[in-house]
């Protein structure tokens, strides 16, 4: 079972629909024990990082997330989620994320040409630049998937798996051992990204 963790921001729903779409068993949840249970964790997330990680730390789920983890559990972050995994954001001050991921999270502003709109809201293609992740089992260079981000993992080459271009290469996922991140939307994806969550859903 898929534990999609419920801290109170990201689109669960249509997560979970989309991993039945799969025949993947998945469940919104955050009940700790269930967390517990599970095979799987995705952490999903939109909105603002210090907002999500303030939640994500005060409901206790951070540590069950960090525990899970420690255990060789497979966890993907998707969009806010995947931002969510690094050392820290720069989102409107200095936060600090959960340190699965070597890196922080920079805004797009001044980093990318003045001409393109902010957020980078639509299609784009994948640039896998570790074709060996698991996540990318059935996936091809080229492929393209569904971005919605004003923010973006920066310093962070040693665990990048694919980039996209946006004005510059922007880093697209993300991946150290049993942790996986996802800058754009699976989920929103079409086939492109029911391949990807499959991929996920095979992980051991």
């Amino acid at each position: 079972m898929i534990a999609i963790i419920d801290y109170g921001v990201g689109n669960l729903f249509s997560l979970r629909a989309s991993l039945e779409r799969i025949g993947a068993k998945a469940a919104v949840t955050s009940d700790k024990a269930e967390i517990g249970r599970s095979d799987r964790i995705i952490l999903p997330g939109v909105g603002a990082f210090e907002d999500a990680a303030n939640k994500l730390r005060t409901s206790g789920l951070a540590d069950v997330v960090l525990d899970e983890v420690k255990k060789g559990k497979p966890l993907m972050g998707i969009c806010l989620g995947m931002q969510l995994l690094f050392e820290r954001s720069y989102e409107f001050g200095c936060h600090e994320g959960l340190g699965l991921i070597k890196g922080s999270v920079k805004p797009l502003e001044g980093a990318i040409p003045p001409n393109l709109k902010i957020p980078q809201i639509g299609w784009n293609r994948l640039e896998i630049v570790r074709p060996e992740c698991p996540i990318f089992k059935y996936s091809a260079d080229g492929d393209y998937v569904y971005f919605v981000h004003s923010y973006y993992g920066a310093d962070c080459d040693e665990s990048v798996a694919a980039y996209t271009e946006y004005g510059k290469r922007v880093t697209a996922a993300v991946w150290n051992e049993n942790v996986y991140g996802c800058q754009f939307h699976p989920e929103k994806s079409g086939e492109v990204g029911l391949k990807i969550l499959r991929a996920f859903s095979e992980i051991n």
